[in-house]
């Protein structure tokens, strides 16, 4: 075991290394500290209307939806070690080569994982948390609390989305079964008081209150979810062949109007013929918006004047982005070198079939609308989302091309991107809290997409993926 664990942790490095450098890739950690050290010294600022118990509640959410997205790539089932390592014959694949269980190695990943994730994000976060102690008058001794708790956040929800997986790889509707009746009594016995805050997430209750019963109640949650997922992954590797219909001329057919058709049909064929199929960007993508939706519900109480919707609007279009990814998870321009086919192109495939999927958190705004009594700010709510998704989106596609999923590791893309972003999300949600028409002017961004997007097909035309 620890050997494998050590030779996943260097494969883990060689790979993103290998992408962008050593230095570009290990000065990331360094960006997250100087993040963290920035926004801990504006917390004085906001202390009438965000306590930092309030913070502290955001961090912890935070860190909470890190590790549930990080957990979600067991939501491949089968392909969990087929479809996303085989090609690149990484450790993970081993078993179908050699002698060692699934078991051990999922467990090698579930510790590999936690370990490298922890050092590139959490140890940074309060690494600079630490070093802005002294300037708002803190004990330090809280960036130490800090850390426990982060990093149990962060295991959390990374344990309790691999548990949710395994059961899918089971069955669908055991997965269903499961979880319906459970968030059913977890909201029940929220609103009506019996389940508390800390109860729903012990971590956070560490940091507000160090004991031994929050300790163990979320070592608890933890290592009983991990422990069962490890004793019943499910990696198989059926002898039948997948055969489908050819759906690639009819479906590009019905596209033919938006251009690319066979590009956009492509996307959608890979998407729904992947193991799990759309289900698994649906749970990924709706999960983290409830999590959202509770911090924002928690946001209403401290800030006056906020309006949930227009928050929530600013943050799905973040969140939408992400969409993106997925599309461009499944294939890389290598894959086209041998055709007539330009960078520039696939690009503008993959921006027409996010176009089509973002009609998915626009159904979920509409839902949110109505369900929350928005409806008098729906307007300005869906301008601010589609202004945001589109200007996330832009400086994407300018920063990384075809690759999001690994240029973002890079310490100058990342910080390039959080830049270019987070000042107009912020005045973007300052504005809405003065007056929520004020989202309107988000409109302004669709300029500088526009530019960004003519620009990221320029610059990513003569790019080329580094082979690992």
């Amino acid at each position: 075991m620890p050997d494998l664990f050590l030779a996943m942790m260097k494969e883990e490095w060689r790979v993103h290394s290998t992408i962008f450098g050593s230095v570009g890739f290990a000065l990331f950690p360094a960006v997250v500290a100087i993040f963290a050290f920035l926004g801990s010294l504006t917390l004085p600022l906001f202390l009438d209307v965000l306590p930092y118990a309030a913070v502290a509640l955001l961090a912890h959410a935070l860190f909470l939806l890190m590790g549930v997205m990080v957990g979600s790539f067991g939501l491949m089932g089968r392909e969990f070690m087929n479809r996303r390592f085989g090609q690149a014959s990484l450790i993970a694949y081993a078993s179908r080569s050699l002698p060692v269980s699934e078991q051990r190695i999922f467990a090698a990943f579930l510790v590999k994982d936690t370990v490298y994730y922890i050092l590139l994000y959490v140890l940074p976060f309060t690494v600079g948390f630490a070093a802005a102690t002294p300037f708002i008058s803190l004990d330090p001794g809280y960036a130490l609390l800090a850390f426990v708790s982060l990093s149990l956040a962060f295991l959390l929800g990374l344990s309790v989305v691999c548990f949710l997986s395994t059961l899918y790889a089971r069955s669908v509707a055991l997965l269903a079964g499961t979880v319906a009746p459970l968030a059913v009594l977890a909201i029940a016995g929220y609103r009506t008081g019996m389940i508390a805050l800390p109860a729903v997430l012990p971590p956070y209750a560490i940091f507000v209150d160090p004991g031994p019963g929050p300790l163990a109640l979320s070592l608890l949650l933890i290592l009983v979810p991990a422990a069962v997922s490890v004793l019943f992954v499910t990696v198989d590797y059926p002898d039948r062949t997948k055969r489908f219909r050819n759906s690639l001329d009819p479906l590009a057919g019905r596209l033919h109007a938006l251009g690319s058709a066979h590009f956009i049909a492509k996307d959608a064929l890979d998407l729904l013929r992947s193991e799990g199929g759309a289900g698994k960007v649906i749970f990924s993508f709706l999960l983290p918006l409830g999590l959202v939706w509770i911090c924002l519900g928690v946001l209403i109480r401290f800030i006056p004047g906020i309006d949930p919707l227009v928050v929530f609007a600013v943050l799905l279009g973040v969140i939408s982005a992400t969409i993106y990814n997925w599309l461009t998870e499944f294939d890389s321009f290598t894959s086209y070198a041998f055709l007539p086919v330009e960078v520039s192109e696939v690009i503008d495939s993959k921006l027409k079939s996010y176009g089509i999927a973002n009609l998915l958190p626009v159904a979920v705004l509409v839902f949110a609308a109505a369900t929350a009594g928005g409806a008098g700010t729906f307007l300005p709510a869906l301008a601010a989302f589609l202004s945001v998704s589109a200007y996330t989106l832009a400086v994407t596609v300018y920063l990384t091309g075809l690759y999001p999923n690994v240029m973002l590791y890079h310490a100058g893309v990342f910080l390039r991107y959080v830049l270019a972003t987070s000042p107009a999300l912020l005045l973007l949600i300052f504005a809405s809290i003065l007056d929520p028409l004020y989202a309107f002017s988000s409109l302004l961004l669709i300029l500088p997409a526009a530019f960004l997007i003519v620009r990221g097909r320029t610059k990513w035309q003569a790019w080329e993926m580094p082979r690992f």
